[in-house]
């Protein structure tokens, strides 16, 4: 049931939600014994794996948008990853390994839309070479489905278009709409008796006033959770996965706001319709380590339209995914930030560059045009953002593994804070949904 925190009561806010509204007039309760703050593809598959296992407790997922999953789980790129790029062994890896086959098997289960339209990267110099066979080897250690390497002759024998002079070759890499996979993630966790309430910008997360201290109702549930409304929920336990305000949530609780969260904006370009022939599948580059990014590549969506890019810039405003949003408390945030500064430092040529590619469509399509030379300015045209929450260290390293906070006292030791979950989260999210769970269960002894 998705309500919406008004006044002394709650109302009905599901409209926008099909599947997940049951019936708007039920009264919902005020005491949970577990609440999850945060509505995005993270907070929702915890939320539903948290609620198998323990169906009999008392689940709440609050929301503070409207809509669930509107954010970065619903401004990426739509692809489910195979696991090639990470540290054999690593987390990251093995997450993503099993979340790939998590997410096949769950769409196929509920009847959810993919392709399994693969992915090539693309290597178009001699020396990005030891490179692309070093991410081969790393796939093969991390178990990824598949892998193979091709020629130039093979290259263009998948992607007729595409210029290269080698490729490593993942038919396992698919895409889908991860909105949609989120939202049915909330309609398991409805279905499964759990309550979901929108529009709920929670602000502060402290001990329970409504009951004296040492009575029974305080002692059962101790944690109060307030709105900037001033609505307020109750509960045993709190599970926080903020995504871009991850920091600011684990303040509120009396937490460290390290690693800190920086938004970096990523536009997209968008490739005219009469020019889809060119792309077929996934073609990406092969990572340059010297850069903290990807770099830009070429992605099919399920709508049919193909996506272009992305760069990397600072936004400024941490849901800021047009040029000119702006929040003047985002802004001194992160360049107030030590970290994001000692970053920019040691990136400014390649900073320069990202930003001035988001400027000039050109410059952008010249580095397209390394893959498929064919593209011109005129195919494309400009298209969606996305936001992403990237946690910064103090030293300026992008933090690249989960990091889990919670606290000490009667509050501290009741909260779990999940503060960074890396790309890429979607593909992973039901294995990231089963690690949360079995931290939530050892923390809290559930």
């Amino acid at each position: 049931m998705i309500r919406t925190l008004s006044g002394a009561s709650f109302r009905a806010a599901g409209a926008a939600q099909p599947g997940l509204l049951k019936d708007a007039r039920r009264q919902i309760h005020s005491t949970y014994d577990v609440a999850v703050v945060g509505g995005g593809i993270v907070g929702l598959a915890t939320a539903r794996e948290l609620i198998l296992r323990h169906p009999a407790l008392s689940f709440i997922l609050l929301e503070k948008e409207k809509e669930l999953a509107v954010h970065q789980s619903g401004h990426n790129s739509g692809v489910i990853h195979s696991g090639i790029y990470y540290t054999p062994g690593s987390l990251k890896a093995r997450l993503c390994v099993r979340g790939a086959t998590l997410a096949y098997e769950y769409c196929d289960k509920k009847g959810l839309p993919y392709k399994r339209c693969g992915k090539l990267i693309v290597a178009v110099e001699q020396e990005e070479v030891p490179r692309l066979k070093a991410l081969y080897e790393r796939g093969v250690k991390n178990n990824v489905r598949d892998l193979s390497i091709i020629d130039a002759k093979e290259i263009r024998e998948r992607e007729p278009y595409c210029r290269g002079i080698m490729a490593l070759d993942s038919p396992y890499t698919g895409i889908v709409d991860w909105r949609l996979v989120a939202l049915q993630y909330g309609k398991d966790f409805v279905e499964a008796g759990g309550e979901v309430v929108t529009d709920c910008e929670v602000n502060d997360i402290s001990a329970s006033s409504e009951s004296p201290p040492g009575s029974a109702e305080g002692m059962k549930y101790p944690i109060e959770i307030r709105d900037k409304k001033g609505n307020k929920v109750r509960c045993r336990y709190v599970l926080t996965c903020g995504g871009l305000y991850s920091d600011r949530l684990s303040q509120i609780s009396g937490c460290s706001r390290e690693p800190r969260i920086v938004p970096f904006r990523g536009d997209y370009l968008v490739l005219r319709p009469e020019k889809h022939y060119l792309v077929k599948g996934n073609i990406y580059p092969v990572p340059d380590p010297r850069f903290p990014f990807l770099g830009v590549h070429f992605t099919p969506r399920m709508d049919g339209s193909i996506w272009l890019g992305p760069n990397a810039v600072l936004a400024f405003k941490r849901e800021g995914y047009r040029v000119y949003d702006f929040n003047a408390r985002d802004f001194v945030d992160a360049l107030s930030f030590r970290g994001l500064q000692k970053l920019v430092l040691r990136n400014v040529i390649y900073g320069i560059g990202e930003m001035y590619r988001g400027i000039f469509t050109s410059a952008q399509v010249k580095l397209l045009q390394k893959y498929i030379p064919e593209i011109s300015p005129s195919d494309v045209l400009r298209g969606p953002s996305g936001v992403r929450a990237q946690a910064l260290d103090r030293a300026g390293n992008l933090v690249d593994d989960f990091v889990f906070d919670g606290g000490v006292g009667e509050v501290g030791s009741r909260v779990l804070h999940v503060r960074n979950a890396p790309s890429p989260a979607a593909t992973s999210s039901l294995a990231i949904g089963e690690m949360i769970a079995d931290e939530v269960e050892s923390r809290f002894a559930l």
